[in-house]
């Protein structure tokens, strides 16, 4: 037997009461809204309890929420820091590299800059120098001992023209080309100085031994004055070196004299200057014998 044509399905029952359903809830929310307006008009302060009452309903689930967002962010922060730290130590490290070559340059050239004034002062208190200028080779494996400057003859330097530092001699010149002259130090075992006591003016001769002392012999023999500390200068005797330029200080004493230590050492010497050499002004007929010397140049 065939269906009736009246009969409604299940599936139009159901849509039937859905729409049933969402008009009942609409009502309800329209009464419910309504509501709430008319006590909002009449009694604002109830809207605000209300409000309070649902701000602290859903205070510990903000809380929550707050926290793991402040929590993830600091994981986020230390995981990110971990991975910049390498490159940041890395980085710091480089900036302290560079920071102890400059204060290393600095250093240097603060030395350099107090010993070219010493050199300056010491241009300025002494008979005007030929030139100054560096040490710029040596030698090093053998038993003799000379140096080469940077000056030569077309800066007026001359064979036999004394060569020193600020703290005293370092030898004189033995050979001279256009732009470079030989030095023999006087600590060369070729190299004789006219030398006296400081404090007494007990002549000798200073001699080099080819190993970066002098031996210091005196003209008078017999008891031994010296003693270790004495102080050796030039003397002046041979008109070559200027007298009281200083030489070097005894450290231990010989027989018949000593040997002493240099007070300026070639090795520790970058910059020095070459003097005229010295020689005793010869009287005039009628005048007196000078007691002292003028620098005069060969």
């Amino acid at each position: 037997m065939a269906p009736s044509s009246n009969r409604r399905s299940s599936s139009s029952r159901r849509a039937q009461y859905t729409t049933f359903i969402g008009y009942l809830v609409g009502g309800a929310g329209a009464i419910v809204g309504g509501a709430l307006l008319i006590i909002s008009i009449f009694n604002p302060g109830f809207m605000s309890t209300l409000r309070g009452i649902g701000t602290d309903a859903v205070a510990p689930a903000s809380r929550l929420v707050a926290d793991g967002k402040a929590d993830s962010r600091g994981v986020v922060e230390a995981v990110s820091g971990y991975f910049a730290a390498g490159r940041k130590n890395a980085q710091m490290k480089r900036e302290i590299e560079r920071a102890k070559v400059r204060l290393v340059e600095a250093a240097a050239i603060e030395e350099e800059n107090n010993r070219l004034k010493a050199l300056l002062k010491l241009m300025d208190e002494n008979p005007k120098p030929i030139a100054a200028t560096r040490l710029i080779g040596s030698t090093s494996a053998s038993t003799r001992r000379f140096a080469t400057v940077g000056v030569g003859a077309r800066d007026g330097v001359t064979v036999g023209m004394p060569v020193r530092s600020p703290l005293g001699l370092v030898g004189r010149v033995l050979e001279v080309s256009d732009s470079t002259a030989r030095v023999m130090l006087i600590t060369d075992s070729e190299s004789v100085v006219p030398v006296r006591r400081a404090k007494d003016g007990v002549a000798g001769f200073a001699q080099g031994r080819g190993d970066g002392t002098v031996q210091i012999r005196l003209i008078n023999l017999g008891i031994n004055p010296l003693k270790r500390g004495d102080t050796f200068v030039t003397s002046g005797s041979g008109g070559l070196y200027k007298p009281n330029t200083p030489i070097a200080i005894v450290a231990s004493v010989t027989s018949d004299g000593a040997i002493a230590h240099l007070i300026s050492d070639p090795a520790n010497n970058d910059y020095v200057i070459v003097e005229p050499m010295w020689a005793v002004q010869e009287p005039q007929q009628g005048e007196s014998q000078p007691a002292t010397g003028e620098a005069v140049a060969p």
